[in-house]
C-alpha cells in the first residue's frame, strides 16, 4: 500500500468515534436504575461560569435507585440543587446540608416508550455520521483512481473494505441500541 493510498485506520477511527458518541449519549438516558452518568449533562452556574456537576461535587450510587451528590463547597449547594431540579431528567433531590440524595423514580410504560424513541434518534444520528465517513472514504478511493495512484482492482478492493467497515459499524450501533432498549424496557 502506497503512502497516498486510502487510510482505512482513519476511517475506522472516525466510525468508532460515532459509536463512542452514541454510547455516551445513551448512558445519559434514564433507565429504572441509578447511574452517576445520568448527571453528566448537568452544568451548574457557579463562580461566574457554567461548570459540569462532577467538577463541583462527588457523585456516587450507594443504592440501585439512589444517587448521592456530595457538594464540596457549601455555598454552591443551592445552585447544584437548582441545576438538578431544572434539568430535563425529572429528578428531585433531597437536600441535607452539602449532601443531596436523589431518588430515581420507577419509569411508567409511556416514559419507557419515549426513552426508546430517543435512543433510536441517537442511533440514527450515529448511523448518519458513519455514512458520512463512508462517503468520504468512497470519494477518496475515486479520487485516487482518477489520479492514477491506484488501479481499478485496488479501487474495487478499497471500496469493498470501506463498505465492510461501514456494515460492521452499523451492526455494532444496532447492537448497542438493542442492549439499551432491553435495559429501558426491563421492569
Amino acid at each position: 500500500m502506497a503512502d497516498s493510498a486510502l487510510d482505512l485506520d482513519d476511517l475506522k477511527r472516525r466510525m468508532k468515534g460515532a459509536v463512542n458518541s452514541l454510547k455516551h449519549d445513551l448512558a445519559g438516558l434514564r433507565t429504572g436504575r441509578a447511574s452517576s452518568s445520568m448527571l453528566d449533562p448537568i452544568t451548574v452556574d457557579v463562580y461566574g461560569s457554567h461548570m459540569p456537576l462532577n467538577q463541583v461535587a462527588t457523585i456516587s450510587v450507594p443504592e440501585p435507585r439512589l444517587i448521592s451528590v456530595q457538594v464540596w463547597d457549601r455555598s454552591v449547594a443551592g445552585a447544584v440543587e437548582k441545576a438538578i431540579r431544572e434539568s430535563s431528567l425529572g429528578l428531585n433531590p433531597v437536600v441535607e446540608g452539602q449532601l443531596m440524595r436523589i431518588p430515581i423514580p420507577e419509569l411508567n410504560e409511556e416514559r419507557r416508550q419515549e426513552l426508546v424513541r430517543v435512543a433510536h434518534k441517537y442511533a440514527e444520528q450515529a448511523k448518519v455520521s458513519v455514512r458520512h465517513v463512508r462517503r468520504d472514504g468512497m470519494e477518496e478511493v475515486k479520487l485516487l483512481e482518477k489520479e492514477g495512484e491506484i488501479g481499478q482492482d485496488d479501487s474495487r478492493t478499497y471500496s469493498d473494505q470501506v463498505q465492510k467497515l461501514t456494515d460492521e459499524t452499523v451492526a455494532e450501533i444496532d447492537q448497542v441500541l438493542h442492549q439499551k432498549e432491553q435495559e429501558i424496557m426491563q421492569v
